[in-house]
């Protein structure tokens, strides 16, 4: 692509040093006044709708960036721009306001907002909220302490109570409510499943995605062990415990790009993802070996780096768009408003360390060597996370959102999800062109009308470490039984998906590996070719895609009666690239008692450092194909013949 296109306001920030990290905050912040009204508190960046009002979206568009703002303040820096912060306290709280935030109701969006809000009280104060008038400060703790008698949802939103208890304890607010905040905290604390996660909600919620580390909870709980360590320092400490934990498992999230794999809602947050890094540091923690302030460094600002560099992630005046690598509204969920995207300013946490603090004083270290080369499996979130062959990506079964959201089914129920293919959604219910369906086993009981996606899977479990087993009802006569296995020493470009299928209908299916960037080196559609050319390959059982993204295939190693094709998918399905090749196998399936098996390998290989392409020489390791367990092949055996 043209070096004119492919590169932000941002691309030249090395993004190494603390002054560099506090540079690119202010030229996030800088463009946000052009959209801020005449009284500082409101921000609003564009017409999209949300399912609450306009009002808390523009709320939204104020509250958020002073994630960032707040912590420069805090670790000695300035911003020639706060007084639109100091003077959007004021009137945004202020019933008369015509620039009046409103009255907070049961299960307000507004309540969202309190957390940074009570953040930059607590570790602001004399920038933020000591320059306030007595008026304005009666004003602003009034509608802030007004959240303690309202109904919130049972999630992670509990944390934005505490936090604006936290800020308004730091100011010696009369509003402040420390029965209501240790009920809180009590009330969370019982999310915790061990091992360091915390579950997004009570008992019986599998719902462990971002919002249980870096967008949430984990952010969270570090964040208070920080600022609350005197007066609460056994839960402070207990915290520390967890997040050491948590972070030998976090860890494998990241690949040596600096990305993370997306996996959930919110991926519009984007470089929030890596918070937790530097929450870490804010909370002073003492880190579990093998990790080192220079890695823990290096995670942060490799993701920070990566966001900067992504040009799609920016309009053209510098603001946040909606979406992930580029604007994407197909990805979104109904409460994602323009103002949505600056939850990534929780990641300038590290602004408020001072610069003799290890994290800034300890060299950039590259991604631990440690974690390379690795496959582990992970109890608690139901994933099994690989970066054998250069790849990083994770299997899953078992987590679902607990109430409706937008795309949960590819959010949430996909097969596998990868750091550099990330995940598609549906953009229209016709076609399997518009269904986007990678890494899924999709059925359909229509002749291809309309297809099912693994949405809710039961009887999930890690077996013995090694692979992943669930259940999947699609309808009340069909069952489907899977296993994923990850790759393996001696094939590790390649991942294997074993399906039991017991249907009383007939069905057509098509299973799909990692969608791929879909487009030759002149940007035009790619096209058949054999080798490792860029281009696709479709031959009985296995279809492929090869482009300067890496290369993605699949084959039925099974019956190998499904055929292979490189299926291009409608535009915007995919996270990652707008344009995408999604190498698919597809079959009829007669209707009966008897079960039948789908055995399937799916192969990928991104490219890295820089180069285009997957590795030279990836057709050796595409030649040799995984074999099913022996275990697994037992299963199978006593199936067909009852023993």
């Amino acid at each position: 692509m043209d070096a004119y296109i492919n590169r932000t306001q941002f691309s030249t920030n090395p993004l190494q040093t603390k002054e560099d990290l506090a540079v690119f905050l202010k030229e996030l912040l800088h463009p946000l006044a052009a959209h801020t009204s005449p009284g500082g508190a409101r921000v609003h960046l564009g017409y999209t709708g949300t399912h609450y009002d306009d009002v808390a979206a523009q709320l939204e568009g104020f509250s958020r960036p002073i994630w960032g703002l707040a912590a420069l303040l805090s670790g000695g820096g300035d911003y020639e721009g706060k007084r639109r912060w100091v003077d959007g306290f004021a009137n945004g709280s202020d019933p008369n306001s015509n620039e009046f935030w409103g009255n907070m109701r049961d299960k307000d969006q507004r309540m969202v907002e309190c957390s940074a809000i009570g953040f930059s009280i607590a570790v602001a104060k004399e920038q933020l909220w000591d320059p306030l008038s007595p008026e304005a400060k009666a004003n602003f703790e009034n509608w802030l302490g007004a959240m303690n008698d309202k109904e919130m949802p049972n999630t992670n939103w509990l944390w934005f109570r505490v936090f604006a208890n936290l800020g308004l304890s730091k100011a010696g607010s009369l509003r402040f409510d420390a029965e209501r905040m240790k009920a809180d905290l009590d009330h969370l604390d019982t999310f915790y499943i061990g091992g360091g996660w915390s579950r997004d909600g009570p008992e019986g919620v599998i719902q462990l995605d971002y919002y249980s580390s870096s967008f949430a909870i984990q952010f969270a709980q570090l964040v208070y062990s920080k600022l609350a360590q005197k007066e609460d320092p056994k839960r402070c400490e207990e915290y520390r415990t967890r997040a050491r934990a948590f972070a030998l498992d976090f860890v494998h999230y990241f690949d040596e790009e600096g990305r993370a794999i997306p996996f959930g809602r919110s991926m519009t947050y984007r470089f929030a993802m890596s918070s937790f890094w530097g929450a870490l540091a804010f909370a002073d923690v003492e880190l579990p070996a093998p990790l080192t302030w220079g890695a823990v460094k290096g995670l942060q600002l490799r993701n920070i780096r990566y966001w900067a560099k992504q040009p799609g992630a920016y309009a053209s005046d510098g603001t946040l768009t909606i979406g992930y690598c580029y604007p994407n509204h197909n990805i979104t969920e109904n409460y994602n408003s323009p103002g949505s995207p600056y939850w990534c300013c929780k990641s300038f946490v590290t602004l408020a360390l001072s610069e003799t603090h290890p994290f800034w004083t300890s060299k950039e270290e590259v991604y631990p060597y440690e974690f390379r080369e690795t496959v582990k499996a992970l109890q608690y979130p139901l994933h099994i996370v690989s970066n054998l062959g250069g790849h990083t990506f994770l299997l899953s079964s078992g987590q679902q959102c607990s109430y409706p959201v937008k795309q949960s089914a590819a959010k949430y129920g996909k097969l596998a999800y990868s750091s550099a293919f990330g995940y598609s959604v549906p953009v229209g219910s016709l076609t399997l062109e518009e269904l986007g369906g990678d890494n899924t086993l999709a059925l359909s009981d229509d002749c291809g009308e309309t297809w099912k996606c693994r949405r809710v899977t039961k009887e999930a479990r890690i077996e013995g470490g090694k692979w992943l087993r669930s259940m999947w009802y699609p309808w009340k006569d069909v069952e489907v039984e899977t296993w994923l296995v990850p790759p393996q020493k001696e094939t590790p470009l390649w991942h294997l998906r074993v399906h039991r299928i017991k249907s009383g209908r007939a069905l057509s299916s098509a299973e799909g590996g990692f969608a791929i960037y879909g487009q030759r080196e002149d940007d035009r559609a790619l096209e058949p070719t054999t080798g490792e050319t860029f281009g696709t390959y479709e031959n009985g059982p296995e279809g492929r895609a090869a482009s300067k993204a890496g290369v993605s295939g699949i084959v039925d190693i099974g019956s190998g009666e499904r055929q292979g094709k490189a299926l291009r998918t409608d535009a915007n399905t995919n996270l990652i690239v707008p344009r995408a090749v999604l190498p698919t196998l597809f079959h009829k399936h007669r209707g009966n008692d008897k079960s039948f098996w789908l055995v399937t390998a799916v192969f990928a290989q991104p490219s890295a450092g820089g180069r285009e392409g997957a590795k030279p020489g990836w057709m050796e390791q595409w030649n040799m194909r995984p074999t099913v367990p022996h275990e697994i092949a037992a299963h199978m055996l006593r199936t067909y013949t009852g023993r």
